[in-house]
């Protein structure tokens, strides 16, 4: 009971605190803080709203649990916005000038898709157990890297052609490479067919990590390396798979909006998921369910910011609130960590003095 209240309060902590800190700075602006959270939830509501955090949280949480695979080994995999970005890139070419038959392409493409995330979180994962390079650092050159390489395979002169938007991109995909997508209700906007595959992609993650050798593995690794080595798990070999398997995940990434809105991929394609999968995987505390709710959060935040310009408050109010939560639930996980540690030494003095 103590371990679930102390994986609930951290995030419980940081969100009411997020949501006085943002009340002050919606007094300084002179908007009433109370109605204007109100004014959010009934626009988050309705039937358009939900359609659209529904969408946005299937994409974080591809983002987020790639990079939580990583934290499991401690490991900082802050490529991910690279990898779903070339990942995305590469299958939307081959969607793009690929007629598969039936809907077989489905499949091929995220295959493809996964296999290029992981390969380019494989040079990174290379460096650190052959070279000893930081991933932190190694990932960050990969994502300025993979952009180079994109605006090279966008090129008019070798594989991107002019959108009806006027920018360049890659062939629309034909029908039968693309997702169906799910109506709910009487929702204007369908829902990404994909997010049955985050449904699944949730699952295998829990149970991969917990009722897996594979998982122990990669947990043991993440506690401590030294006891791993002495009960006889490779550490170098795990670093390689944790962080291949980090990458096929960031592979999914942008295949939500490939497959299910945009159907190319333009320069104009939205490139910080990673960056804000960092964020909510902090926030879920790396466990799926978690970063489940952390995603829904996270897209309700940023639907219900719109509506915020039409009543007069700057929507900035929205990003302050993300930046305090991710700020404090890392202070609040902190924080818990010490009172368990004490909380364990209290009970191991008092079993010494019986």
């Amino acid at each position: 009971m103590l371990r679930r209240l102390d994986t609930l309060i951290a995030p419980v902590v940081a969100i009411v605190f997020s949501i006085v800190f943002a009340s002050f700075i919606l007094l300084a602006f002179g908007a009433n803080p109370l109605d204007t959270f109100l004014r959010m939830f009934e626009y988050a509501t309705t039937p358009r709203s939900m359609a659209l955090i529904l969408n946005s949280s299937t994409t974080y949480y591809f983002s987020a649990v790639a990079v939580a695979i990583g934290f499991k080994m401690n490991l900082f995999n802050i490529g991910v916005n690279g990898q779903y970005r070339l990942a995305t890139a590469v299958a939307a070419l081959v969607a793009g000038y690929i007629t598969f038959p039936g809907y077989i392409g489905i499949p091929i493409i995220i295959f493809i898709s996964m296999l290029v995330g992981a390969a380019w979180a494989g040079i990174a994962a290379w460096l650190k157990v052959v070279r000893g390079v930081s991933e932190v650092i190694s990932t960050i050159m990969l994502n300025f890297i993979a952009i180079g390489l994109i605006a090279y395979l966008m090129a008019p002169s070798v594989l991107g052609v002019q959108t009806a938007e006027n920018v360049i991109g890659t062939p629309i995909i034909p029908e039968g490479n693309r997702i169906p997508e799910i109506t709910l209700g009487n929702a204007p906007i369908p829902v990404y067919g994909m997010i049955l595959l985050a449904v699944a992609l949730g699952f295998a993650y829990w149970y991969i990590l917990n009722r897996t050798r594979f998982g122990f593995d990669l947990r043991a690794v993440g506690m401590s390396p030294t006891a791993a080595v002495a009960s006889g798990v490779n550490v170098k070999r795990m670093t390689v798979y944790a962080m291949l398997l980090s990458g096929a995940v960031a592979g999914l990434v942008g295949l939500p909006l490939l497959l299910g809105a945009q159907y190319t991929f333009t320069v104009n394609f939205p490139g910080n998921y990673g960056f804000t999968g960092i964020a909510i995987a902090l926030l879920g505390r790396n466990h799926p369910v978690g970063i489940a709710f952390g995603a829904l959060l996270w897209a309700f935040l940023d639907v219900s910011a719109q509506i915020l310009d039409l009543i007069g408050v700057p929507r900035e109010v929205i990003v302050i609130m993300q930046g305090v939560i991710v700020l404090s639930v890392v202070i609040a996980y902190e924080v818990t960590r010490r009172i368990k540690v004490r909380r364990q030494q209290a009970a191991v003095g008092m079993a010494g003095h019986q």
